[in-house]
């Protein structure tokens, strides 16, 4: 089961929930993912340094009116008030993956974006080391080899699974919809709130690999099952939503869908 973790995975999964449930068309999809963790560390990544310092510094790229839109790195911002004491957060647009599928999939969808947050001392460090070379992809060479800077960078950060015991504070993710149900307007947040802490204590991970690993399981346990099983290749989308919703709720990763202004986010 590819591309089945949070994001892409259950967000698509949400995606299809809400137009199943919910709306008749969906017209704007932001996909938003907050980390509202702190491990104490001066700079590291929640998962692998190499892809995630690639993704955040390549070019964001939306989905709207039929084409996509390019945007320089982090350049398009705004707040975003979070649930469950989290409270407000700056969202920076970025590409993901999982916006091709769902356009596809959603023709109706007039604009797709999605958010992630950082904290200001993660970018501040991100920006110190791509000014001196280290985030470079390139190879360059260094005392008689060939060295990728960003791969040597990687060898001198934390090690990920390092971080599960120090991190504290919660993660959000979720799919802020709008669109039409019975010829009105509507607009919703679907989303999981998860503790960094308590996934520790259940499983000695952060929740970062919590959500993405409790996720596969359920899109494993879904073709294991059946429910998930037809010729070809699909995408999580193109499934019925129920099965692994409802999984998600037993399995550790509980979802609330409310309705909500549609002001909270800006065009």
């Amino acid at each position: 089961m590819l591309g089945s973790g949070f994001d892409p995975g259950v967000t698509n999964v949400y995606t299809a929930y809400l137009k199943k449930h919910y709306l008749d068309e969906i017209h704007y999809l932001d996909i938003i993912d907050c980390n509202a963790g702190d491990h104490g560390l001066p700079f590291a990544t929640n998962f692998n340094p190499e892809i995630n310092i690639r993704e955040v510094t390549a070019n964001g790229r939306y989905w709207e009116n039929g084409d996509w839109v390019e945007t320089p790195p982090l350049s398009v911002n705004q707040l975003f008030d979070f649930p469950a004491e989290i409270g407000p957060k700056k969202i920076y647009m970025m590409y993901h993956e999982e916006l091709e599928s769902i356009v596809k999939h959603f023709p109706e969808i007039k604009r797709a974006r999605f958010w992630m947050t950082f904290s200001d001392n993660y970018l501040k460090h991100l920006e110190v080391l791509g000014n001196v070379g280290m985030t470079g992809i390139e190879p360059i060479m260094f005392e008689g080899r060939e060295i990728v800077p960003l791969q040597f960078l990687k060898a001198l950060l934390p090690d990920p699974a390092s971080l599960g015991p120090l991190t504290k504070g919660k993660t959000c993710i979720g799919c802020l919809i709008q669109g039409i149900k019975d010829g009105q307007p509507k607009t919703m947040f679907i989303y999981n709130v998860c503790d960094h802490q308590e996934c520790y204590r259940e499983v000695k991970s952060q929740a970062i690999s919590y959500t993405t690993g409790v996720p596969a399981m359920i899109g494993a346990k879904m073709i294991l099952e059946g429910k998930w099983k037809k010729p070809g290749v699909w995408n999580m989308e193109q499934h019925d939503p129920d099965p692994f919703m409802d999984d998600l709720n037993k399995y550790g990763l509980p979802w609330q869908v409310v309705d909500i202004d549609p002001s909270v986010i800006q065009d």
